[in-house]
């Protein structure tokens, strides 16, 4: 079974921030295809769908963003799954609002969700999908920011990214990385990558 990990924190207090956009990319998939089985763990809950022809389990860990790990450790203890049957999808306050950058592997950059998750793996050889929140004023600024809401005029980039994050997700179950990859990742413009 493939397992999509979307990071984010629990409850409602953090249901609208930038932190939890991977969570509305789940719901997007949800919307789109019949829910089957749902489980819940100490550390997470997941609802199954079908996605062609695979069943997939879309993972919300219901520990708090540095303890990701923790669910998908609990999750693997329950499911056989191997690390290429894995996507972990995420926010990223270094790529621009509604930039998707996909890969198969790769560093935390700095995000404690995904050094959690590696922590708990052991390695960083799983796809992971980074959607483009918006950058901070400053780094004294990133951990209020990543818990802010989007402000109004954002959420119609922030909808159509969410949108094409979920085909992203849908493309990679079908497809594969590489294929995902080549169709999803988008060039960030010259003035924005200097900006």
């Amino acid at each position: 079974m493939r397992l999509i990990v979307g990071l984010g924190n629990p409850g409602e207090r953090y249901a609208r921030t930038r932190h939890n956009v991977a969570w509305w990319v789940l719901d997007q998939l949800v919307s789109r295809h019949p829910a089957g089985s749902s489980e819940r763990g100490t550390a997470y809950e997941t609802r199954t769908v079908r996605l062609g022809e695979h069943d997939v389990a879309l993972m919300k860990p219901l520990t708090f963003m540095n303890l990701s790990g923790d669910a998908v450790k609990e999750w693997r203890e329950r499911h056989e799954t191997s690390a290429a049957d894995l996507l972990v999808v995420s926010d990223d306050v270094y790529l621009p609002l509604g930039t998707l950058r996909l890969r198969a592997s790769g560093s935390s950059g700095g995000h404690r969700g995904l050094d959690s998750i590696e922590e708990a793996l052991g390695h960083r050889d799983w796809s992971r999908l980074r959607l483009g929140v918006g950058a901070a004023q400053s780094s004294a600024d990133l951990r209020e920011h990543v818990l802010d809401e989007f402000a109004p005029e954002e959420k119609p980039a922030l909808e159509e990214a969410v949108r094409h994050a979920a085909d992203a997700v849908e493309c990679w179950v079908s497809l594969g990385t590489l294929a995902a990859m080549n169709q999803f990742n988008r060039r960030v413009r010259k003035e924005d990558s200097e900006s």
